[in-house]
């Protein structure tokens, strides 16, 4: 469990100083589609307190409705350096990159970060960022979290990156493992254009995986900034909650053998494994030990969302009990149907696709601009 020495020694939520040399920056965002946050979450990143930094908004179709939310903030906001491309480049299998491509290929400055639709940012966010990039690190990233927003869908994601999520992540992170995400990620670009630049993430679907492994092989380190990537999509439900953690899932499970371990690591099947362990060894009964370590786990896990939260979290006491009981009794299915349909969609049409351990996937002559469905899993530390 991670606890708060833990907390304490990655800086979560420490109030960091002003850049003495700002570095620039060039924001590459992907859009597609608008949500009823998608204007205020893009808007946090035109009015961030940093002196140097451009806004490269990347929208790969000609009639998406992101292409006027963009518009009306270039136009709110005609003093910030920011750019729209529309229409992508189609350099591999990765729709993400695809997208991205005419953005990072007009980047101007050193550092590029890579921050996904959802995220919302605070003022002194990409001041946090650059203060990690020291001389030594090539790559810093952010610990994914859920902004405060209504209903229980909400909070039954909160719990979960509050909890289950951040404890492999932070505990990676802690021990020197390089676990990264890539819905914040700060890179330096010199780096990146050594290992074949952008497009030479293009052949892999977890893109993020990769970029961090070719930065890592240059002997660069990383590091975690003290803020969250805060997700705040405006569209979310307990469906597309369970739909998303399977295709996280099956992405891990082809590349990652430990990955069919993973539910021993959950709290209910951890407990009862220990508690017969315990009646094994010791005679000791077997559910009053299993309850007694599921409690002991659930109050861990309150005081972890508390620490990522920066605070006590929005929601009772009792709703994170529900929520926490509901995620954690969801694991077991999770897996078993990440395991029973390996197909892996994003968005429409689907398109069936093989991979390797490589992550590598197979090509065909099919257009997959406006989505991806792939047969197969790749590797992921995080979510994509």
């Amino acid at each position: 469990m991670t606890s708060d020495p833990i907390r304490r020694r990655l800086h979560l939520h420490k109030k960091r100083s002003e850049v003495k040399q700002p570095a620039g920056v060039s924001l590459l965002k992907p859009l597609k589609g608008v949500d009823p946050n998608l204007i205020s979450n893009l808007e946090t990143f035109f009015t961030m307190d940093y002196p140097k930094y451009e806004v490269l908004m990347c929208v790969q179709d000609q009639d998406d409705p992101a292409i006027d939310v963009c518009k009306k903030l270039l136009g709110k906001y005609p003093n910030v350096d920011a750019r729209l491309f529309i229409g992508g480049k189609k350099v591999g299998i990765n729709p993400k990159i695809n997208n991205l491509m005419p953005g990072y290929e007009g980047a101007k400055y050193g550092l590029v970060w890579i921050c996904d639709s959802g995220i919302r940012v605070k003022a002194d966010t990409l001041t946090d960022l650059t203060n990690q990039m020291t001389e030594k690190v090539g790559l810093v990233h952010g610990l994914p979290y859920v902004a405060d927003r209504q209903g229980f869908a909400a909070t039954l994601e909160q719990v979960y990156f509050g909890t289950s999520h951040p404890r492999s992540y932070i505990s990676a992170n802690v021990m020197g493992i390089k676990c990264v995400t890539g819905m914040s990620c700060l890179m330096r670009k010199d780096v990146l254009d050594q290992a074949g630049g952008l497009v030479a993430f293009a052949q892999y679907i977890a893109e993020d995986y990769f970029m961090a492994k070719a930065i890592a092989d240059r002997g660069w380190k990383f590091s975690m900034a003290t803020q969250v990537a805060l997700q705040n999509s405006g569209s979310y439900s307990i469906g597309q909650f369970q739909s998303r953690l399977i295709r996280w899932t099956k992405l891990r499970i082809n590349m990652l053998p430990g990955t069919v371990l993973e539910p021993v690591s959950e709290c209910f099947l951890a407990s009862l494994i220990i508690g017969w362990a315990a009646h094994y060894v010791f005679r000791w009964d077997m559910m009053v030990f299993f309850m007694c370590h599921c409690l002991a786990w659930f109050i861990a896990d309150y005081v972890q969302l508390t620490g990522v939260q920066g605070g006590p979290p929005n929601f009772s006491k009792l709703d994170f009990a529900v929520a926490w009981f509901i995620r954690e009794s969801m694991a077991v299915q999770i897996f078993l149907s990440a395991l029973w349909d390996p197909t892996i969609s994003w968005g429409t049409p689907r398109e069936p696709r093989r991979c390797g351990r490589t992550g590598l996937f197979e090509r065909n002559e099919a257009d997959i601009d406006s989505g991806l469905s792939l047969r197969g899993k790749a590797q992921i530390c995080g979510p994509p």
